[in-house]
């Protein structure tokens, strides 16, 4: 294994240091380091942090391959600066038994470019109707944690009282996709002023909310770890915030789109710009920020979806709702967080390793950068600048909301337990 020499990188943008990585771990950080046949990594400007990690990822593989496959979901990542994804159970098929998440794992494995680890479905076929194989997938070679019906909300209240009681047993989580079902039918578009006006049907704030709020008095009274996918309003980060006074095991995550975009994107009817949740109000993203912020939401989560062109380029009421998230991720924190003072370096890599990691479990990823830790790490240059072209992602799909927008920030390498899966911005496979 190949010993790197990164020379004057700020690690979570404190004063430059030298990082020692060998075999596979980080060997020493410190002034004027040296190794005998190192390579060495000029990282000077360069900020150094904890490699990402999302946890929510669709790579589509298996059954929508043309969409996305775990290869290049993993190519994505790498080059958002991600060390590890959880990859959701809407696969077709279903990721709801022991083998389809082995499957999933494996697939991450032969990639090699972060650690994918698969995300099971609380309900057999995400159909809401009984519990999944939730202990075989536990036990499975995939040791999977997280368990999201993600795409549909397990909206029947004894069974999501089941699911949080079952998944208590070996430390798991509830990942509640929160949107009551008979209050979003048909609903194209965040419901307000914009939705009327458009004449598209509108999605209430209270659909989320009230999932929110049921789910975290379940979890309260079962004692149990619920997290909240892809928070988007002002009342649900009230709810939270409510929660978490009262010592309820609840986490949340909000996108990126969520925290730049709003509901003024649907006016140009284009497609890209659907998604579920639906892009809310300017004060939602505001109480997003502030929540985010202030930790009352835990993590990003990119909610990156994938879609083929067939299934996006299509007028508004047809489209899938998702939208690209992982090369982006970072860029969007830092413009929306970073920029205006609302998080330091050392709050994004809470936000986006060291909370995520720990909401996973995953004991090798969100780690300190510190000596005898994994070398899970990302170098980003702050100063940059690029303007965001579809074409030039790693995915297999186009479907950006961010084509076209000059964002700051680019990853210029990213580390895989010591193993460069970035260098110089590019993939290295």
């Amino acid at each position: 294994m190949t010993t790197y020499l990164i020379r004057g990188a700020r690690p979570l943008g404190s004063d430059p240091a030298d990082i020692l990585v060998k075999d596979g771990r980080i060997a020493a950080i410190g002034d004027s380091l040296s190794a005998t046949g190192a390579e060495v990594i000029e990282a000077a400007g360069l900020v150094a942090l904890p490699g990402l990690v999302d946890l929510h990822t669709h790579l589509r593989e298996p059954g929508r391959e043309d969409a996305e496959t775990v290869e290049t979901g993993s190519r994505a990542a790498a080059l958002g600066g991600f060390t590890a994804v959880h990859a959701m159970a809407n696969t077709d098929p279903v990721a709801d038994t022991a083998g389809v998440v082995e499957q999933v794992w494996r697939l991450g494995q032969e990639a090699g470019l972060v650690d994918v680890v698969p995300v099971g479905a609380v309900t057999v076929g995400l159909g809401g109707g009984r519990l999944a194989e939730l202990g075989a997938m536990a036990d499975s070679a995939a040791r999977v944690r997280v368990f999201s019906d993600d795409g549909h909300c397990v909206s029947d209240p004894a069974l999501m009282r089941r699911a949080l009681e079952y998944v208590k047993a070996f430390d798991g989580v509830v990942a509640q996709h929160a949107e009551e079902p008979r209050l979003t039918v048909g609903a194209q578009m965040h419901e307000g002023d914009r939705s009327a006006k458009l004449g598209l049907t509108g999605w209430p704030a209270a659909a989320e909310e009230a999932i929110i709020a049921r789910d975290v008095l379940l979890a309260e009274h079962v004692g149990a770890r619920l997290h909240v996918c892809h928070v988007s309003t002002a009342g649900s980060v009230e709810i939270l915030r409510w929660a978490k006074s009262r010592g309820v095991q609840v986490t949340a995550e909000v996108t990126p789109h969520h925290l730049l975009l709003t509901d003024e994107c649907a006016e140009s009817y284009d497609p890209v710009f659907k998604v579920n949740p639906p892009l809310r109000t300017d004060a939602d993203v505001e109480a997003l920020r502030a929540g985010l912020a202030d930790g009352t939401i835990d993590a990003v989560g990119t909610d990156h979806a994938p879609h083929a062109v067939e299934d996006k380029e299509s007028e508004w009421a047809q489209a899938r709702p998702g939208m690209l998230g992982l090369e982006q991720a970072l860029s969007v924190v830092i413009q929306t967080m970073v920029e205006p003072g609302r998080l330091d370096w050392a709050g994004v890599a809470d936000r986006m390793s060291v909370r995520p990691a720990v909401i996973g479990r995953l004991g090798e990823h969100g780690r300190p950068l510190a000596p005898g830790e994994p070398a899970n790490l990302v170098l980003v240059d702050p100063s940059a600048r690029a303007t965001v072209d579809p074409a030039a992602l790693a995915s297999r799909s186009r479907n950006s909301p961010y084509a076209g927008r000059e964002l700051p920030g680019r990853v210029v390498a990213t580390f895989l337990r010591g193993v460069p899966t970035v260098l110089d911005g590019k993939a290295t496979k």
